[in-house]
């Protein structure tokens, strides 16, 4: 069995929620750029614009992409030998996130 402290994955937690604050993945901008190439509506066109220019200011800036009250789903797989310990992981979790947030903000 592995022992693995729960700081060690808020740790990690917490700097891919502040990283998905700012950051927009590859495909995602490619699709904004296959769109307005594409697309026959010149109001998506505009719309796929003001989406990549909101994303390359979020990533510049450190201003985060929405700034919406949205609801995050964290996945998580962890091995059937994988103990946790340093305290409640679900409960590390979520405050983490809280503390991401806020920092992303």
């Amino acid at each position: 069995m592995r022992e693995v402290h729960v700081n060690q994955i808020t740790k990690v937690i917490r700097d891919l929620f502040i990283d998905a604050n700012y950051n927009l993945g590859a495909d995602v901008l490619a699709a904004f750029d296959r769109g307005i190439a594409h697309d026959e509506s010149p109001v998506a066109k505009e719309v796929l614009k003001e989406l990549k220019e909101n994303a390359r200011i979020a990533r510049e800036e450190h201003s985060p992409l929405c700034q919406d009250t949205g609801l995050a789903v964290v996945f998580i797989d962890l091995g059937q030998d994988v103990h946790i310990v340093g305290g409640d992981f679900k409960e590390a979790v979520n405050e983490e996130y809280g503390r991401a947030t806020r920092t992303a903000i």
